[in-house]
């Protein structure tokens, strides 16, 4: 078929360029490493290596690309291991953020490693040190060489809470002979809308499944109690709204918004959480640049009488400022990244707004609209009058926090659903013996 040899040459040309561009990609890693940006002491984790020893049995490996992803199939992974104790679970994720984050949250047992990067080397040599039987791929972490590789080497794939946004489905329409092989790969898609099922499904899935997010099955945000109690005692009932996960230029935005409303909210706290903590420190110049000083919490600042912008730069603890804040807007969304986890806050029944761009999570932002759940604004003039808005409204804050809590409860029974797809699955990886791997081609 021609568009299988057109997907073949596609393949043969990524995989040979994959080849060729190595010196330059493991150059880009060590810059990455001296910026903070990968880690050092595991780089070789990205190149396929590891000095960790593969556990006897059977192997299932999940991979998920950062922290949003690795959350979300965290309760998945307690499941397995709890309910399936013989089966050794593998994840990979491709960030330093992500991997500290697992490392204080996996259960026992499970292994981390980072992600290959997507040359030829570096996926064979995972795959030949690891060798999965089942490999659960998280959202659109479509790699061709690691997806091709794995399929050669006989590895079941399934991908779950399969994700397809609208500029990648764009996208990926311009090499459709090459999307297709590789969602062919897969013997079950499970997608997380309607909306994603659709796309995939005209991409080149066979006959996907939808299920739901499982983002919904996430457990609640964590947050140290004692900490929790300090911050609330520091805040001393000052009005308190939240940043979060922002992006370059929605910090800016914050500032305006608290200069915007400082004067008629007395005592006014500003709490920014970044997107990526490391850009503290240019944040924090870029607000005093502005004439605005902020508190780094990386630095031991704490929120005093006289703080009004209050930079959380730490990891793990947005759980913490869910429940701090009387109001919280989703970063991401007003600097065109899509937007993040709007479910999280929901599940804590906050008050949420967002930018116009929710496409990460498009179908859950319309059905948190149409009940309520959910304010959007077009930029830092409106989202200054929805947050005075609601900070002087207490019962439309708790009226718009019951519809999101509403909201994201009743969804959250999907990781059953999800686990009862995936059991015939699991269930060969379970009975599969060890195996001579098959010769790379």
């Amino acid at each position: 078929m021609l568009q299988n040899v057109i997907a073949d040459c596609a393949l043969g040309l990524y995989r040979l360029a994959g080849r060729a561009g190595a010196p330059l990609v493991r150059a880009h890693l060590r810059r990455r490493a001296r910026r903070g940006r990968e880690d050092p002491e595991r780089l070789a984790e990205r190149l396929g290596r590891t000095d960790r020893a593969r556990p006897a049995g059977s192997l299932v490996w999940l991979h998920a690309a950062s922290v949003g992803e690795a959350l979300s199939c965290l309760a998945l992974i307690e499941r397995l291991r709890a309910e399936r104790p013989g089966l050794t679970l593998l994840l990979t994720t491709g960030t330093v953020t992500s991997a500290g984050l697992m490392a204080a949250r996996l259960p026992e047992g499970v292994i981390h490693q980072y992600a290959p990067v997507d040359l030829p080397a570096a996926v064979d040599g995972f795959l030949a040190h690891w060798r999965p039987d089942l490999a659960l791929i998280l959202e659109s972490e479509l790699w061709p060489n690691l997806l091709r590789a794995a399929a050669r080497r006989g590895v079941e794939l399934v991908l779950v809470n399969g994700r397809m946004s609208a500029s990648s489905y764009r996208a990926w329409g311009r090499f459709r002979p090459l999307i297709r092989r590789l969602l062919g790969g897969f013997s079950l898609v499970l997608a997380q809308s309607p909306r994603d099922r659709e796309r995939l499904q005209a991409l080149g899935a066979a006959v996907p499944h939808c299920l739901g997010n499982l983002k919904f099955a996430a457990a609640d945000p964590a947050a140290e109690m004692d900490e929790l109690a300090a911050l609330t005692r520091d805040l001393a009932g000052r009005p308190c709204w939240l940043a979060a996960s922002t992006h370059p230029g929605e910090e800016e935005v914050a500032a305006r918004v608290h200069g915007a409303l400082a004067t008629e909210t007395p005592g006014l706290v500003t709490v920014i959480v970044p997107r990526h903590p490391e850009r503290a420190p240019q944040i924090a110049e870029a607000l005093a640049a502005s004439g605005l000083r902020a508190e780094l919490r990386s630095r031991g600042g704490r929120i005093g009488p006289e703080t009004g912008i209050y930079l959380a730069d730490t990891m793990g603890e947005l759980g913490l400022w869910y429940r701090l804040a009387e109001v919280v807007f989703v970063g991401g969304s007003l600097s065109a990244k899509g937007g993040q986890n709007l479910i999280e806050p929901a599940r804590l029944g906050a008050a949420i707004l967002s930018g116009p761009d929710t496409s990460n999570f498009a179908q859950i932002a319309e059905e948190m609209k149409a009940v309520g759940a959910l304010g959007q604004v077009r930029d830092d003039e409106e989202l200054a009058a929805e947050v005075g808005r609601l900070l002087a409204d207490a019962g439309a804050r708790a009226s718009m926090g019951r519809a999101a809590e509403a909201y994201a409860t009743a969804r959250s029974d999907v990781l059953e659903d999800v686990l009862e797809a995936l059991a015939p699955w699991l269930d060969r990886a379970e009975v599969k013996f060890e195996r001579v791997d098959p010769p790379l081609i």
